[in-house]
């Protein structure tokens, strides 16, 4: 049985997000020349990601979610709490990061 993942169109969506804030925050300090139509260069393409990318994206991004629930949950049971809270997550997370 094949455990649920992200869906890819939603993780590509965070993706583009994130690559359009980071094209407008250059665009802003440096100086906007205008290209002709037929100008393909590196700064003027439009950033995009194949299926196989996003596929193992959203693979990599639910491991990483299922490791950080699974690393608070012991913290929170090895104090005697039944819920996770935010503060468990705190301390998992450095050494989390490290670790992927």
């Amino acid at each position: 049985m094949e455990e649920e993942t992200f869906d890819p169109e939603l993780i590509y969506s965070i993706f583009k997000l994130v690559w359009g804030r980071r094209a407008t925050e250059r665009n802003e300090s440096v100086e906007v020349v205008d290209l002709e139509a037929g100008d393909r260069t590196k700064k003027n393409r439009q950033t995009t990601a194949n299926s196989n990318a996003l596929k193992l994206s959203c693979e990599l991004i639910r491991i990483f979610v299922t490791e950080a629930v699974q690393r608070s949950g012991l913290i929170a049971e090895a104090e005697g709490i039944n819920n996770i809270e935010p503060t468990h997550l705190e301390r998992v997370l450095p050494q989390l990061l490290l670790d992927f």
